[in-house]
């Protein structure tokens, strides 16, 4: 089993991978450790990480990157099984890499385990979509390798046969979707479990809420949250959502088979949805709901970082300087030729040709324009409380109100133990 770009999007926005194998990969890590030029022609070795990428590939693809670049020795490693957790263990010890590509997390920043890499981003910083530019303590902690979305793909045919527009409010897909709803078809596809694992936070960013607040406080204290998450309810209700899909949000199959006219899933799936329907599909981003609310969608990206237990801290910044900002080719390289991603410089994203006309274009502007990704501060446990509550909302039809005052504790709580780290 291989990790695929598209689980950097695995919960709403989330940038945690679910582990596909639980062996780790071999503890040699073959690194220079004498901390002087050990490496071929006299030069710096530098051991760069990636995870097991399953678009085929990836791999030859940045090793390639690594064999041109001449200033030092870089040695890829491809690691399959728990990427995280691997990764967390070896930036506590001394073999670790000196790049690897990551959050990087708030534990990983407060650790002081990662390089400030602020005089290399903040530069471009403007060409880069904000979204996706891990920043703590007015920092930046990485650089941004490309992005990945989630999207509201709709059949245009099956719309247009009900006399329905594209929906632009929650009031209207809730609608739309009762409407297509027919012994054959169901109106929306939003994962088996109804939503509650893939939704995570961007129905409140739709609501005009967040998850925290810039400020650091809860960002969804307040009425209008329990208006929006109540409607998931009555879709649920309604027997508008298709479930039990042979497969899951994240593949296209339900919506390309015609098991529904409407499918929240991700960029990656364009080329096949493209290939299968022709011009018979649309894609939007996530409606508004409210008189606050606004259009959004959630994105994510690995980003380039600098282990701070590296004997070759300024050798490594060099070398993701010249990779992820200065050689653009190989960054389009990277998002489009092996899998279907957006490059994380918003110039790239807007000349690449693969994402100039229709439904990528679309998406492109939609990713710049309406992307969130989720903060730094929203950590596991408050994750599991509100994705619990979440469930309970859509499926049992319990209280919102009752359900996010308890999420509202624990993400307080939360808060409050995350800043006394920093």
């Amino acid at each position: 089993m291989t990790f695929s770009r598209r689980q950097l999007l695995g919960t709403g926005g989330s940038l945690a991978l679910t582990a596909a194998l639980a062996a780790a990969c071999g503890s040699n890590s073959g690194r220079d450790d004498g901390g002087g030029k050990g490496g071929k022609g006299g030069k710096v070795t530098l051991q760069q990480w990636y995870h097991q990428y399953g678009e085929a590939g990836t791999e030859q693809a940045v090793r390639r990157y690594a064999d041109a670049y001449t200033a030092a020795n870089v040695k890829v490693q491809w690691r399959p099984g728990d990427y995280d957790q691997q990764t967390a263990a070896a930036l506590l010890t001394s073999s670790g890499p000196d790049v690897f590509e990551g959050g990087p997390t708030l534990d990983q920043i407060q650790g002081g385990q990662v390089v400030d890499v602020t005089d290399l981003v903040g530069p471009v910083k403007a060409d880069f979509n904000p979204a996706v530019v891990t920043t703590y303590g007015d920092r930046i902690w990485g650089v941004p390798q490309v992005i990945d979305m989630q999207l509201l793909y709709y059949r245009k045919s099956l719309l247009t046969a009900a006399n329905i527009a594209p929906p632009t409010t929650l009031d209207e897909l809730v609608d739309a979707a009762a409407k297509l709803t027919t012994k054959k078809v169901k109106g929306l596809f939003l994962g088996n479990d109804g939503g509650a694992g893939v939704l995570g936070g961007t129905p409140l960013y739709a609501a005009g809420l967040s998850l925290v607040t810039p400020e650091g406080t809860v960002g969804f204290d307040d009425p209008a949250a329990a208006r929006t998450l109540a409607k998931f309810h009555r879709l649920y209700a309604d027997k508008s959502l298709l479930l039990g899909a042979p497969t899951d949000w994240s593949d296209p199959s339900a919506f390309i088979q015609g098991l529904t006219a409407l499918q929240w899933s991700g960029l990656w799936a364009l080329p096949a949805v493209k290939k299968a329907l022709g011009d018979d599909f649309g894609v939007l981003p996530f409606p508004k709901d409210g008189a606050a609310g606004k259009p959004t969608v959630p994105v994510g990206a690995y980003s380039s970082a600098v282990n701070s237990r590296s004997k070759h801290q300024a050798e490594a910044k060099a070398y993701i300087k010249w990779l992820w900002i200065d050689r653009t080719e190989y960054q389009e390289d990277f998002a489009l030729s092996y899998g279907f991603h957006i490059p994380a410089r918003i110039s790239l994203a807007k000349k690449a040709a693969k994402l100039r006309e229709g439904a990528a274009a679309d998406a492109v502007s939609y990713a710049t324009d309406h992307g969130f990704s989720q903060p730094l501060l929203w950590t596991p446990a408050s994750q599991t409380a509100y994705q619990d509550a979440l469930s309970r909302i859509i499926k049992d039809g319990a209280n919102p109100d009752t359900e996010l005052k308890s999420v509202v504790r624990k993400t307080s709580s939360e808060l409050q133990r995350v800043r006394k780290k920093s």
